[in-house]
């Protein structure tokens, strides 16, 4: 069985840069780095991951804690995570938390007692547990998605600091508002997501915005939570359409709530866009194969997976830098669900 010293010797330089080239502990010029993955492929040289790790104190694996891995915008964020992982050599390891408190505490710690080398977390409603556990244990750690709020137990209270990333909420939703207040709607719904959430608190302060911009009250009758589940949404849904003065036009804050609220609208015999027009945060594969095709925000899944990675990376390297919150934009995807006359799918940034 071929040896990092034979990897050193067909390559032609010292079994330490071989080191570094597999462990990634210093940079490498690239030329000499190529020539050791050569000598690594022509002589089928395994490195041995439980030796490394026992010599580095580090696994080379990443915890994934996100709940609904079945929702397509998820699973972008896991591709994106996973692609950005296995590039850089790390494995991953992934646990469900189902958005439930006490269970995302026990996911996260088999994961730490796993000896996961950082943690990436889709954090719930009510993290406080959560933060409380990485904090006292120093686990390094990027909130993706969701953000926590900073207090005593995330810096001032000697505990690390969390890097996160997320994409934009409030300016995007303000956008679907403005965009069906252009055309002609008075009375817009909102559809919003799981008390708690920054997403579900960003996307209803873009929807007041939205509002505000078009020189519309706002109306608190207009907003119901459809707790970012399809059941949720339907019940909320049919709540706005019992209204004595309904709304005219419904703005989904998440994927799964958008089906919900479609049933809730098939259900009473309504069509969209002609009974309602309807905007929604999140597109998936399938959006553009309804009838009519659905008006969007897209998230940039993949990419906000990937980013986490690198960020997580970054803290590994230097854990006494200062925490960082990234924002990625997200795109204005304009199809015909809104009302409008049917044209070219466009796609701008928002």
């Amino acid at each position: 069985m071929p040896t990092m010293a034979d990897v050193a010797r067909s390559a032609g330089v010292s079994v330490a840069t071989v080191s570094h080239v597999l462990n990634g502990t210093r940079p490498v010029l690239p030329h000499t780095r190529q020539a050791v993955l050569d000598a690594v492929e022509q002589l089928g040289y395994t490195p041995n991951g439980l030796a490394r790790s026992l010599v580095t104190s580090r696994t080379r694996s990443i915890g994934l804690a996100v709940s609904a891995i079945s929702n397509p915008y998820f699973t972008e964020i896991l591709q994106g995570v996973e692609a950005a992982a296995l590039e850089r050599g790390y494995s991953l390891l992934i646990a469900d938390p189902h958005d439930d408190p006490a269970h995302e505490r026990t996911v996260v710690q088999l994961l730490h007692e796993r000896r996961v080398d950082g943690m990436i977390v889709v954090p719930s409603a009510h993290p406080h547990d959560l933060v409380a556990y990485l904090a006292r244990h120093a686990v390094p750690t990027v909130f993706l998605d969701r953000l926590i709020s900073s207090g005593p137990d995330t810096e001032a209270g000697g505990g690390p600091p969390f890097d996160q990333i997320c994409a934009d909420s409030a300016g995007p939703t303000a956008r679907l508002v403005t965009h069906l207040a252009g055309l002609g709607h008075r009375r817009i719904g909102l559809v919003a997501g799981l008390p708690g959430l920054s997403t579900t608190r960003e996307r209803m302060t873009g929807y007041r915005h939205g509002l505000a911009a078009a020189g519309l009250p706002h109306d608190e009758r207009l907003v119901v939570h459809g707790d970012s589940a399809e059941d949720g949404a339907q019940r909320a849904t049919a709540a706005l359409l019992s209204l004595a003065v309904p709304p005219t036009a419904l703005v989904t804050a998440n994927n799964a709530m958008t089906i919900g609220a479609l049933r809730a609208l098939r259900e009473r015999g309504l069509s969209v866009p002609e009974d309602m027009a309807l905007c929604c945060f999140d597109d998936f594969e399938w959006a553009d194969l309804f009838s009519p095709r659905l008006t969007v925000i897209a998230q940039p899944g993949r990419e906000l997976g990937a980013r986490s990675v690198r960020l997580l990376l970054d803290r590994l390297a230097a854990p006494e830098r200062p925490a960082r919150t990234v924002r990625l934009p997200c795109t204005f995807v304009h199809r015909t669900s809104c009302g409008c006359p049917a044209q070219p799918e466009e796609g701008t940034d928002s």
